[in-house]
């Protein structure tokens, strides 16, 4: 693989799981009253709902930024993905508020490894004079995912139900990490 191939491909990981882990916490926050509802939960298990997912990634994004460092980035991003994709199927069928929970437990650990991680390989790939450019659109991606989470979360939720906004993350998520593992052949290392 080419040098521009790898940086276009590493880009194109980021930015696309930049955008999603912000649009996951940021669309949810819409469906808290129809997952209430339908899961029976009250005001506490509905806001554990939202925070769970942020207090797992914001508790676990130093530490699997380390262990990436010495275990390789490509391997803790990749991990980070398969969970955060497991965490999106089992909140998608989620039968209980306990499970839901668990469930975003489970995608904010993702999300801290992949958070952990991205910008490291960015900064891997691309040479000191582009660097900055780069981790613009890295940023201007995860913008773009809290702008779009209410406006497309609620629309998502408005025509298909809660489930769906977990389902369409969980789209996402296999979409990076099929590009990651299929593109990217690279590990990078402290």
């Amino acid at each position: 693989m080419t040098d521009n191939a790898l940086q276009r491909a590493t880009l194109t990981v980021a930015m696309l799981t930049s955008f999603m882990t912000p649009f996951m916490g940021a669309s949810v926050n819409l469906a808290l009253p129809r997952i209430g509802a339908e899961l029976g939960l009250d005001a506490v298990m509905l806001s554990w709902t939202a925070t769970a997912y942020v207090v797992a990634a914001v508790v676990s994004l130093l530490p699997f930024g380390r262990l990436a460092d010495i275990h390789g980035r490509k391997r803790v991003f990749s991990a980070g993905l398969m969970c955060f994709l497991a965490g999106s199927l089992a909140a998608a069928v989620a039968r209980t508020g306990v499970m839901l929970i668990a469930a975003r437990v489970m995608q904010g650990l993702g999300g801290g490894m992949v958070f952990g991680t991205a910008t490291a390989m960015l900064i891997s790939v691309f040479p000191r004079e582009r660097r900055g450019r780069v981790i613009g659109w890295n940023v201007a991606a995860v913008y773009l995912g809290l702008s779009l989470g209410p406006p497309v979360g609620g629309w998502i939720v408005g025509a298909l139900g809660w489930r769906a906004i977990f389902w369409t993350n969980a789209a996402l998520c296999a979409a990076a990490l099929w590009l990651a593992t299929t593109n990217i052949r690279h590990e990078w290392k402290e």
